[in-house]
C-alpha cells in the first residue's frame, strides 16, 4: 500500500515539474483561470440592461404616450426609432438594428376607456430565443403595471386593461434548439479545427519526426498549406456532420442558401487555421498545444456570442469581439440558416473574417518559418 502511494507520488511530481518547469506553461497554467473568471464574470450575463426596440404608435394618444413613457423610463431598453408605419419594422429587426418592436395599436386609449381590452403587440428577432423571450417578457410586466397604474389614477376597474400580443420571426415558437444549433455549426468546426491545426506541429516534434519533414526539399511555406488544408477539409466535413443533424434530426427548416453557406465557412475556417497554426508554431509539444487552444477557444465562445447577447457586454469587451472570428461565423450562420440572408446582407461579416484571415495567416507563415530556421 505505501509502495503504491509513492509511485503515485512520484507520478504527481513529475508531472508538476514537467508542467512548471517550463514559462510558457507556468503562465498557460495561472494567467488563464484569472482572464476567463473576468470574462464570465462581465461578459457570462444573463439580465438585460439596454435592449434596442423601436415603437410604432397608431394611437397617438396620451394613454398611448404614457405607456411608450413608461417603456422609455423602465432602465430597460433603449428606443432607436420611432417608426411612422408598419412597413419600417422589417428593415430595422433584419439589419438587427432593434431587437423588439413595440406597436400600439388604434383606439389604444378608447378601449382603456370603455374597460376593454387595449391591445400592445410585441414583434422580436427570434433568431436569438433568449434575448427575445426575456425582453418580451420585460414588456409584459411593464405592460402590466402601466395597466394597473392606470387604473388606480382613472378610477377603472377592469381586471385586464392592456393585452400583449406577440411574434417572434425567424423563430416562430421561440425554440431554443433553431438558435443554438446553426450557432454550433461554426462553433464546434473552429474548435477542432484550431485543436488539429495546433496539435499538427506538436504531434511531429514529439514523436521526433518533425526534423525528418526539415531535411526534405519541401519549403515552410508549403509545410505550412500542406498542414492546414487538411484541417479545414475536416472543419467542413464536421459542419456539414452538424447541419445534416440539425435538418434530419431536429427538423429544423433551412431557409438560406447552401452555396453562401459553405462560402461563408470556408472564409470562417481560413481564418480559424491561421490562428491554430500560431499557436502551433509557439507550442513545443502536445500539451502547450492543447492548452493554448483551449485558453483562446473559451474567450472565443464567451466573446461570440453565442450564449450572452454581445450588447449586453461592457464597451470594453465589445471592442474585443470585432477581433473574433467566431463572432462573425455565428451570426452568419444564424441569418443564412433561420432568416435565408444573402451575401449582400452579410457583406459586413464577410469583409471583417478576410481582414481577420489576412492578419492571422501572414502572422502564422512568419512565425513557422522562423520556428524553422
Amino acid at each position: 500500500m505505501i509502495d503504491t502511494l509513492l509511485r503515485i507520488y512520484a507520478l504527481i511530481r513529475k508531472e508538476l515539474l514537467a508542467i512548471l518547469s517550463d514559462r510558457k506553461s507556468r503562465i498557460t497554467v495561472f494567467v488563464p483561470p484569472i482572464l476567463q473568471c473576468l470574462i464570465f464574470g462581465y461578459a457570462a450575463s444573463y439580465d438585460l440592461n439596454h435592449v434596442p426596440y423601436v415603437i410604432l404608435d397608431l394611437d397617438h394618444s396620451a394613454a398611448s404616450q404614457q405607456f411608450i413613457a413608461t417603456l422609455d423610463g423602465s432602465g430597460y431598453f433603449d428606443r432607436v426609432a420611432t417608426l411612422r408605419q408598419a412597413t419600417e419594422i422589417a428593415p430595422q429587426i433584419t439589419n438587427k438594428r432593434a431587437v423588439l418592436a413595440v406597436v400600439v395599436e388604434r383606439d389604444f386609449e378608447r378601449q382603456l376607456m370603455a374597460d376593454r381590452v387595449a391591445k400592445i403587440q410585441v414583434i422580436s428577432d427570434g433568431r436569438n430565443t433568449n434575448t427575445a423571450g426575456t425582453a418580451q417578457g420585460y414588456v409584459g410586466t411593464i405592460a402590466a403595471d402601466f395597466a394597473q397604474k392606470w387604473r388606480q389614477d382613472n378610477g377603472r376597474a377592469a381586471p385586464y386593461a392592456v393585452q400583449v400580443s406577440s411574434r417572434a420571426w425567424y423563430n416562430p415558437n421561440l425554440e431554443t434548439r433553431w438558435d443554438m444549433i446553426p450557432s454550433l455549426i461554426g462553433t464546434i468546426t473552429m474548435m477542432m479545427t484550431m485543436v488539429l491545426t495546433a496539435m499538427s506541429v506538436a504531434r511531429e516534434r514529439e514523436a521526433g519526426t518533425f526534423e525528418q519533414l526539415l531535411v526534405t526539399p519541401y519549403r515552410p511555406t508549403e509545410i505550412m498549406i500542406g498542414k492546414a488544408l487538411p484541417c479545414m477539409l475536416v472543419g467542413l466535413v464536421q459542419a456539414t456532420s452538424i447541419l445534416l443533424v440539425a435538418q434530419l434530426w431536429f427538423r429544423i427548416p433551412f431557409a438560406g442558401s447552401y452555396f453562401i453557406l459553405y462560402l461563408n465557412l470556408i472564409e470562417f475556417l481560413a481564418a480559424s487555421v491561421g490562428i491554430g497554426l500560431f499557436i502551433s508554431s509557439i507550442s513545443r509539444n502536445m500539451q502547450q498545444a492543447m492548452i493554448g487552444t483551449v485558453v483562446i477557444m473559451v474567450p472565443f465562445m464567451l466573446l461570440s456570442g453565442l450564449t450572452t447577447p454581445i450588447m449586453n457586454m461592457p464597451d470594453i469587451l465589445q471592442l474585443f469581439t470585432y477581433a473574433n472570428p467566431l463572432r462573425y461565423a455565428i451570426s452568419m450562420t444564424r441569418q443564412i440558416y433561420l432568416e435565408g440572408a444573402g451575401i449582400i446582407q452579410l457583406l459586413p461579416e464577410m469583409l471583417a473574417l478576410l481582414v481577420i484571415a489576412a492578419a492571422t495567416l501572414p502572422v502564422a507563415a512568419w512565425m513557422f518559418r522562423n520556428r524553422l530556421a
